[in-house]
């Protein structure tokens, strides 16, 4: 499971697998007819390049994925490393980035700078340090981040940048990428999404003539710029305002809508912590930040049910949306059923959830739909505990065979017994 700190998911504002539940669970018996559907599949999967280039460096496979004991990066994770959804025009990711660019361009007169292609390579101290996360937080665990070596992971919010582009100068930006988390297999969770981070830093001039003190000025800008966010993509919604609690702002919020007859959680935000301000040599200013999924909220506005149909090349996922027509709705092409199989093992003191769907999701990739915990119990006597998962195998493109499940559970059950060294039952 990840740990809660954050924006967006749980590392920078927001405690935010809270705003799609995980009741999703499908309830079809398993088919194994062949649906003619897949006649019409496109075959778009391309071999995984060695070379990428990334905010302007190239990046080799080598440099993401070694023989390190420290690196627990997969190939499976870095063949999504260069795939910039948030870019694609026509995708919905990048249709809801433009239609917030439009937001802060019409309402700030184009003085956010705006970052999007920076790279997702980035250092433990920028993950981290420069954002106050402590030293013994459980995000920083090898359980939950991708780490290249013991100073080096793929960033897990957008917020790595923050520090540096402080530094840099900028004193309004948007920065908008992919990010990288060890995480459970369900419909809203998915080991890369995208964030949006913003930051407006103000100077003593600003709120100088306003008769309120620095942080109170901040705080009322910032839930108006988002207050204005929020019903340029949604409507006249209702909101409300919830105080939390982020180690990196001081005070923080998060911002729930009335939408679709129930609260959602949009973002998480709050007024910079002033250490990270005097870190980037601005200790005389006050700033504003906040952080969003981009995923989580076009799931909402498009009516995508599952987090894997982001990464789709199918065209009759594809061909649905075109630049500049947000909330389109989804139409399903289709309704495959899934299978389930379970697996029983017991298992060891260093055994988690997080490292279970790492081999799963090695095995079956995007076929597989949800790992849940079905059952646990302990021998007291061997004092042993065993438990039982379920694993829903489903294609988002076509029907599943029977030889096809069954070949993917033998070698999940092989890695599984082999990569975790749990005793299977």
């Amino acid at each position: 499971m990840t740990s809660t700190l954050s924006f967006t998911r749980p590392f920078l504002f927001t405690n935010a697998s809270n705003l799609l539940r995980r009741n999703c669970l499908a309830t079809f018996s398993f088919s194994a007819s062949f649906s003619s559907d897949s006649l019409h599949q496109k075959k778009w999967r391309q071999p995984v390049s060695s070379l990428l280039e990334l905010g302007g460096v190239a990046i080799g496979k080598h440099d993401v994925v070694r023989d390190d004991p420290t690196n627990n990066v997969p190939d499976s994770i870095f063949s999504k490393l260069g795939m910039q959804l948030h870019q694609r025009d026509n995708h919905p990711l990048g249709i809801l980035k433009n239609e917030i660019y439009n937001y802060f361009d019409t309402n700030y007169s184009n003085k956010f700078t705006k970052f999007d292609d920076l790279s997702p390579i980035v250092s433990v101290k920028e993950n981290f340090d420069d954002v106050l996360v402590p030293e013994d937080h459980v995000s920083r665990s090898y359980n939950d981040t991708y780490y290249i070596d013991s100073q080096t992971v793929l960033r897990c919010h957008t917020s790595a940048h923050q520090a540096e582009l402080l530094r840099r100068g900028y004193t309004q930006f948007l920065v908008t990428g992919d990010v990288y988390r060890r995480d459970s297999i369900d419909s809203t969770h998915y080991p890369v999404f995208h964030q949006m981070e913003g930051v407006r830093v103000f100077s003593l001039n600003d709120w100088e003539a306003s008769g309120t003190d620095g942080t109170s000025f901040a705080a009322d800008d910032l839930k108006k710029c988002l207050e204005g966010l929020a019903r340029h993509l949604f409507g006249a919604v209702e909101m409300r305002w919830v105080d939390t609690y982020f180690p990196f702002t001081n005070p923080s919020f998060e911002l729930e809508i009335f939408f679709q007859e129930k609260w959602l959680e949009v973002l998480g935000c709050g007024v910079m912590e002033q250490e990270i301000l005097k870190r980037s040599d601005k200790e005389n200013n006050v700033a504003w930040a906040f952080g969003l999924g981009l995923e989580r909220l076009a799931m909402v506005l498009f009516d995508i049910p599952d987090i894997r149909l982001f990464w789709s090349a199918d065209e009759r996922f594809t061909t649905q949306f075109s630049k500049g027509k947000l909330g389109v709705k989804f139409k399903s092409f289709s309704k495959f059923p899934p299978c389930y199989k379970d697996i029983s093992f017991w298992i060891n003191d260093s055994f988690t959830e997080n490292n279970l769907c790492e081999v799963v999701r090695g095995v079956a990739g995007d076929l597989v739909e949800e790992v849940q915990l079905i059952d646990s119990f302990t021998n007291k006597k061997k004092g042993m505990t065993s438990h039982c998962y379920r694993i829903a195998y489903r294609s988002m493109e076509r029907s599943l065979t029977d030889e096809e499940i069954n070949d993917l559970q033998w070698n999940v059950r092989e890695q599984v017994q082999s990569k975790l060294n749990v005793v299977l039952r």
